[in-house]
């Protein structure tokens, strides 16, 4: 934000009086009152205009007294310093790395987790995840976030970043199913865990959210658990999925109709990830319930801040003093030519 002042405004009041001193001193000098009130000049000899010729034009003295005025009012605001001031914002944080890792498997085309909208108008499970995720993403502009996908096998879908913009692209191109159609649990926490290895952020994090159980991958998800423990990782745990049945969308004899299979959500496992990991771990049954548990997620895990504030400032007292000095030089050869002054 930019704002103007002035740096010596004492000094500038100073000036302003001895403006308005002059201007007390010199008016009655060149002006005087005629008999019947008007204003006149006076001269001391007409002999002047005698010597003028009839083609020589004479200076108005009025205008030529209006700009010495403003030439000394230009003077006053530029001795004033004028300065803009633009506020900046530094800002020292203790970033935290995170690895957002989502189960894509066939099973996120369950709906019912938007179980208050007609069926045929509910979105399923992973276009709800990656909405809440978005939020999460953007509610955390410090910190480096990567992410891995998982099915039946687990893959880095963007490393670690600071550019959100790159980040939430990813998130949007996810589809049920780019990662086969088990869920290796345990392959990704250990993907993200290679992603974390190296960093030296003072916090690291994985948020790992399945709705099922590990069926596939060579790496144990306790053994994971105890990998990333090693190496100073948290892992977050989110089991996304209704309790009971949840309907799907299937193609029949009669068109698409809903099926209903069971949610099977291995919670126990999940529990001692988050255990093993110092992490934690939550179930969500609909979208607001998700929405919390991003929410809680993001206020146990908080970035350090530190905002230094300053001012930059820009000097101008340029936009008075050039037209000040151009308007004595415009005056001086205007004395030199046709114009000539009358002497006082």
């Amino acid at each position: 934000m930019s704002s103007l002042s002035f740096h010596s405004p004492y000094v500038m009041l100073a000036a302003a009086l001895l403006f308005v001193g002059w201007v007390v001193w010199y008016l009655p000098k060149v002006i005087g009152k005629r008999s019947d009130g008007r204003s006149a000049f006076r001269f001391p000899s007409i002999a002047p205009f005698q010597e003028i010729g009839r083609g020589q034009a004479v200076l108005p003295f009025r205008l030529l007294q209006a700009s010495r005025g403003l030439v000394l009012l230009l003077l006053v605001l530029a001795i004033g310093r004028p300065q803009s001031g633009k506020e900046h914002t530094k800002i020292n944080t203790e970033g935290i790395d995170i690895i957002l890792a989502v189960d894509t498997s066939g099973s996120m085309e369950a709906l019912d987790l938007d179980a208050e909208r007609p069926l045929a108008k509910r979105r399923n499970r992973l276009a709800i995840v990656k909405d809440v995720v978005q939020d999460f993403v953007e509610a955390r502009p410090n910190d480096q976030m990567g992410l891995v996908v998982f099915g039946s096998q687990a893959y880095t879908q963007c490393p670690m970043t600071l550019d959100h913009g790159i980040l939430s692209g990813f998130i949007e191109r996810l589809e049920i199913g780019m990662a086969g159609d088990g869920t290796a649990i345990g392959n990704a926490i250990g993907r993200a865990s290679k992603r974390l290895e190296d960093s030296t952020a003072k916090s690291k994090v994985i948020v790992l959210l399945t709705d099922g159980r590990s069926n596939a991958g060579k790496l144990s998800p306790i053994k994971a658990a105890e990998v990333a423990q090693s190496l100073g990782i948290k892992v977050y745990t989110v089991g996304a999925g209704a309790k009971g049945k949840a309907p799907f969308l299937r193609q029949g004899l009669f068109g698409v109709q809903p099926v209903y299979q069971d949610v099977d959500i291995d919670e126990e496992t999940l529990t001692k990830i988050a255990t093993i990991t110092d992490g934690a771990y939550f179930r969500a049954e609909d979208i607001e319930g998700l929405r919390k548990v991003y929410s809680q997620i993001d206020a146990l895990e908080r970035t350090e801040i530190e905002s230094l504030g300053y001012l930059e400032y820009n000097e101008h007292f340029y936009w008075f003093l050039v037209p000040a000095i151009m308007l004595l030089l415009i005056e001086r050869l205007l004395m030199t030519t046709r114009f000539r002054r009358v002497p006082l």
